[in-house]
């Protein structure tokens, strides 16, 4: 059984161990990160010196960056079922999960972190309005590509869901006002009828 260490409400974590749900397997969560701490403790950067969340832990192995963590489970632990055969699936995989840590994450996460874990009377709205604006604008992009879609590789779920997936929870579960879209929102119903997205993401409060 390998750990994961991370506090479940973290974006990074729960990419992990939506994936792990998803596979049925076994593993240890370890609290770290936030009000739990230990990140900047001499073993915790032992395994990340980034000091940040996820790490993995599998057997002496530890691996951190939650995309890689994912893709190292999929390829171990997965059996092919979150990684279909085939260079091209995977470099797709590869571009959608890059997609959302590379441009969408950035774009959203002052909208985020303005209105989930800022006072009220501390928060920049400019920038909240600007994330949401620019986050609006690249789901544009996703909402087209979902237009013949049940999934972003097509007809099953992949690891390329995943990433998107956990950032589809904060934006459909803010109080904001968002662009109508219809495949995007079709998609994320997909995904909540999910019971390992259920277990790890829509069950866990935006804090």
């Amino acid at each position: 059984m390998f750990e994961i260490w991370g506090r479940n409400n973290s974006v990074n974590v729960q990419k992990v161990l939506w994936c792990c749900e998803e596979l049925g397997l076994e593993y240890q969560r370890i609290d770290a990160g936030g009000a739990f701490g230990r990140t900047g403790d001499s073993d915790y950067l032992a395994l990340n010196p980034g000091g940040l969340v996820p790490t993995l832990v599998d057997d002496g192995f530890a691996l951190w960056e939650s995309n890689a963590i994912t893709r190292y489970i999929a390829r171990r632990y997965g059996e092919g079922r979150l990684l279909p055969d085939g260079f091209q699936a995977e470099a797709l995989i590869d571009q959608w999960m890059d997609w959302q840590t590379i441009s969408v994450w950035p774009r959203f996460r002052p909208t985020f972190m303005g209105l989930v874990r800022t006072p009220e009377a501390e928060r920049n709205h400019e920038a909240i309005a600007d994330g949401i604006a620019g986050t609006g604008q690249l789901l544009h992009l996703l909402d087209a590509h979902l237009a013949d879609r049940d999934y972003l590789l097509g007809a099953h779920f992949t690891l390329a869901d995943i990433p998107l997936g956990a950032t589809a929870y904060r934006w459909f579960g803010l109080d904001i006002e968002r662009p109508t879209l219809p495949n995007l929102e079709a998609w994320y119903e997909r995904l909540c009828q999910r019971d390992a997205y259920a277990r790890t993401i829509t069950s866990i409060p935006l804090t």
